[in-house]
């Protein structure tokens, strides 16, 4: 099995599962005993703090999380959208949100942090880092997707064709970061689509007729 993906600058328990770590076996193993929490992900731009698990049939429909529980772990599932995992290791906050281009635009990173201040976080105290997502290169859009971003986010397209452009999802991402004063990000830049078997792509294994089902499952904790 390959070691579980890191980042380096967030100095809290985490990982971004690969589609074998992401099953029930592996999940054990990442996090040992801990309380894990899973959302009810929508491509909302809605986020909630939370200090406990919730019941399968009782997950709230949001798309990010912030605790100051210790032992907690937040849990999040992508396929091609950016898990993005934050913590403010000196405040005793975590957060992790799942930023599709929609949560991403409409408020998603904006909310987890707002939240994670709520809880005692300070922006300029908060690092961010932003797992395994689809690459600009793998992600070709129409022009009615490009059309419904604003002309200073124009240059996160890359046009390849008439009507055709590529988008950079992780660079969006980044950006709303640093637009809600996180500025201490790190991007892993590791594509899911081309990426396989090691990660689900839920674009390449459309393109391929495959089934889509597959996810991977990002981590982060307090001790």
């Amino acid at each position: 099995m390959d070691e579980v993906i890191r980042a380096g600058n967030l100095g809290l328990p985490h990982g971004f599962l690969d589609a074998a770590q992401s099953d029930a076996h592996a999940l054990g193993l990442a996090v040992g005993d801990r309380p894990v929490v899973f959302v009810k992900q929508v491509h909302s731009a809605l986020a909630l703090a939370v200090d406990a698990p919730f019941a399968d049939l009782a997950r709230p429909q949001v798309d990010a999380m912030a605790s100051a529980t210790p032992g907690l772990a937040l849990a999040i599932v992508t396929a091609d959208c950016a898990p993005v995992l934050l913590a403010d290791g000196a405040a005793g906050v975590i957060g992790a949100a799942h930023a599709g281009w929609r949560g991403a635009q409409g408020g998603v990173i904006e909310a987890v942090v707002a939240r994670m201040e709520s809880l005692g976080a300070s922006r300029a105290g908060i690092a961010a880092a932003i797992g395994p997502c689809i690459a600009q290169a793998s992600y070709e859009v129409g022009e009615d997707m490009r059309a419904q971003f604003p002309s200073e986010d124009h240059d996160l397209f890359v046009a390849t064709g008439p009507g055709k452009w590529h988008f950079d999802l992780e660079a969006q991402v980044a950006r709303q970061l640093e637009r809600a004063g996180v500025t201490a990000v790190e991007r892993l830049g590791i594509d899911t689509y081309a990426n396989a078997p090691r990660l689900h792509s839920y674009r390449r294994a459309t393109h391929r007729g495959e089934p889509t089902q597959g996810r991977q499952i990002s981590l982060i904790a307090l001790p």
